[in-house]
């Protein structure tokens, strides 16, 4: 029944890209980008196609084609709008660019930079602090900030010219070699202070005087100064509140902090709490407990259940504490904050996953828990509070029967076609989808890990709607031995269509850096295919700590030259053969 309904979305997969091969042959079509399109990036790129014969011109301006007739040029933009006309004998399609830029810009008379004064948004710290200011003005100028707390005591800061003012490019332009900041010509000026007393400083003025003239400016960010004996205490309402190295989802992320975790909140940007143990964290996620007291605890026994598939230590606490997590080669890492050990006794018998439990009084708030491991891999791990009870479950390694008609029987394995539904993904010079292509090959390879014994759990088995959320729920409620996402990669606006081939892998959590190197290298020589390389990414599907989780993007959407073969139905069935063999020989290498 499993193959038939292969064969059928085989067959109308194939029906349905003819389709599009036999609209895109009757007249001139471009996919991306829309007219009227907004970008940042110093140059674009073209996804469409032709018919074959004929040549088609953009600006006037022959482009390489593939042999198919798709095309997928990139050029340079100017700031400001950009007008391209595309076409193919007596067809032309008008698309206009509109190009911003990212430096700030200075007014027409004296005046701050649009949206340059810092602090920008409400901010609260603790006394003695630096709290600092910033500011783009013009060049040669004289720049302060006057600050005026509860006795009405005046403050002067002065804000002087920085050396240097760079702009660094986002994280994608890892992608596409172009990841070196961007020196500004515009002057920016900061300076801090500090107060020593808890204080509402309302907003600062910020002046500028340039030879005669002078203005003020109110700023948008109020400041308060934080009595030390009246900290408000948070506690984390979200199952997994998502916490960051500064106040901000640009922010790298720090190990999640499970439901119920209480912590004293000693500072605050907008819509953002900074918590006592240095991480941040979106209000959104948390409740203020009023009256609470800043959470401390002790610990004494640590103890553990042993079950059929992991292992769970036990680590009773008087209050639910902040943790943080490390993985490594051989050993796992866990931290308590606010906590003071009084441990004398843990119990931990001969175990199948951990060879010894190390425990160290790091600081005088911090406790660490080192637990050696038995071997290299790990298979994943859970954080909860039961109460004030934190338990952490670590996963054993999947039992492997000894079948060689099945190697991989009793394997579970979570499949997710990228994107479904209204989230189409990326689109071939035809106009069709990631989304098809990605749940095609994941079928097939659902099939072909079916053949060898594998139980496959998909996250979507049908052009649907399934949030990232929704992804992760699963691989965290199935705990399979190994999830993959499958993907079909598009890159930024500004990367090189000749340049952008191959296979691009990525992992997050160490758990998952075996299986990631190990099957893109598989891929790699036994396609074969360019490898275009192996990252490790903060992504939705990566990030799952259940079990290891691995994305792999194969070839690219705007890659005219590679659309051949991400439609050819004979190289889709290879692409799942040989990752399903790569699969079982990563399982027995770990075994």
């Amino acid at each position: 029944m499993k193959k038939l309904l292969g064969l059928l979305g085989l067959v109308s997969f194939n029906f349905l890209f003819t389709s599009w091969v036999a609209l895109a042959r009757e007249s001139l079509l471009v996919v991306f980008p829309p007219t009227n399109y907004q970008t940042s990036t110093e140059k674009i790129f073209f996804i469409g196609t032709a018919p074959p014969a004929g040549q088609v011109l953009i600006n006037g301006k022959v482009i390489k084609r593939s042999q198919s007739g798709h095309f997928s040029p990139s050029f340079p933009l100017q700031l400001g709008e950009n007008i391209f006309k595309v076409r193919y004998q007596n067809q032309e399609r008008e698309i206009k660019i509109n190009r911003v830029s990212t430096q700030p810009e200075l007014p027409q008379g004296l005046g701050f930079a649009k949206n340059s004064l810092t602090p920008a948004v409400d901010i609260t710290r603790l006394p003695g602090e630096l709290i600092c200011f910033s500011a783009v003005a013009p060049p040669q100028a004289t720049v302060w900030v006057n600050l005026v707390n509860q006795n009405l005591v005046n403050q002067n800061i002065a804000l002087l010219p920085q050396p240097l003012f760079a702009q660094l490019p986002p994280n994608s332009s890892i992608l596409t070699g172009f990841n070196q900041p961007n020196r500004s010509s515009l002057s920016k000026y900061q300076g801090c202070t500090t107060v020593t007393n808890a204080a509402d400083l309302g907003k600062p003025e910020f002046n500028l005087q340039l030879n005669d003239q002078r203005i003020t400016q109110t700023g948008l960010g109020k400041i308060e100064i934080l009595s030390p004996a009246q900290l408000a205490v948070a506690e984390i309402t979200s199952e997994s509140g998502v916490t960051r190295t500064g106040p901000g989802t640009d922010y790298s992320r720090l190990t999640p902090l499970p439901k119920g975790t209480m912590t004293t909140v000693t500072g605050k940007e907008g819509e953002w709490l900074r918590l006592d143990y240095g991480a941040w964290i979106n209000s959104k996620e948390t409740k203020i407990i009023a009256g609470a007291v800043a959470p401390q605890t002790v610990i004494r026994s640590v103890g553990y259940r042993q079950l059929n598939t992991a292992t769970e230590m036990i680590f009773p606490l008087e209050t639910a504490v902040p943790v943080t997590v490390e993985q490594g080669n051989n050993f796992f890492t866990l931290t308590l904050y606010n906590t003071t050990a009084q441990t004398d006794t843990i119990r931990l018998d001969d175990n199948p996953l951990i060879s010894r439990l190390d425990w160290q009084q790091v600081s005088p708030t911090q406790v660490k828990y080192t637990f050696n491991l038995k071997k290299l891999q790990q298979w994943g791990y859970k954080l909860r509070y039961d109460n004030t009870t934190l338990v952490l479950t670590l996963r054993h390694p999947p039992h492997f029967p000894q079948i060689k008609r099945l190697p991989l029987s009793g394997i579970k394995i979570v499949l997710d076609p990228g994107h479904g539904g209204k989230e189409s993904g990326s689109r071939r010079p035809t106009g069709y989808s990631a989304k098809d292509v990605n749940l095609l090959v994941s079928k097939l390879l659902r099939d072909e890990l079916a053949k060898r014994g594998a139980k496959v759990v998909m996250t979507r088995e049908d052009d649907q709607d399934v949030s990232l959320v929704q992804r992760q729920e699963i691989i965290n409620q199935e705990e399979p031995a190994i999830a993959l996402s499958i993907h079909y990669n598009f890159l930024p606006d500004n990367s090189n269509t000749a340049n952008t081939r191959g296979l691009v892998s990525f992992w997050y959590h160490p758990q998952a850096h075996s299986p990631t190197v190990f099957l893109h290298n598989y891929l790699v020589n036994k396609l074969p295919q360019p490898s275009f390389g192996v990252f490790w990414n903060n992504l939705a599907l990566t990030r799952p700590s259940a079990a290891p989780s691995v994305l792999l993007e194969f070839r690219f959407m705007k890659n005219a030259n590679e659309l051949e073969e991400i439609v050819n139905s004979q190289q889709q069935q290879k692409i799942a053969k040989i990752l399903a063999d790569g699969v079982t020989e990563w399982f027995k290498m770990v075994q």
